[in-house]
């Protein structure tokens, strides 16, 4: 075939070369030397869905258990949803959202004081 003739200096027809070095081929779009290391690397958005989607089922499942089915106080109640808020917080820092942008901590912190804000003006209210 074409493509396995080699030129004498070692490399293949169409190779395209920096000195030495083969950096990219004619049949491919990406240079030789890159190769995805597939590794997963999460954005801060994705820490951010994370801890929303916890939230939003975390405080009515704390109103259904705490109240519901235990029948603690309502003060009580509202305790539990902000410590429950404040252990989400800290998950999604150890996640990884501690070395974000501040926009994206602001933004993660203030959802959450909101969706907190939600069940203790229900409970309170």
């Amino acid at each position: 075939m074409p493509d396995d003739e080699e030129e004498p200096d070692g490399t293949k027809e169409g190779d395209v070369m920096a000195g030495d070095r083969r950096i990219a081929r004619t049949d491919t779009a990406l240079p030789d030397w890159y190769a995805s290391d597939a590794a997963y690397r999460p954005i801060p958005i994705a820490w951010f869905a994370g801890a929303l989607v916890l939230q939003v089922v975390a405080q009515p499942a704390t109103v259904m258990l705490f109240w519901g089915l235990f029948g603690l106080p309502r003060l009580a109640v509202v305790a539990i949803a902000l410590l429950i808020s404040g252990m989400i917080w800290q998950f999604t820092r150890d996640r990884g959202m501690s070395g974000a942008a501040k926009p994206w901590q602001w933004a993660t912190g203030l959802m959450l004081a909101f969706f907190f804000g939600i069940t203790a003006l229900s409970m309170l209210g």
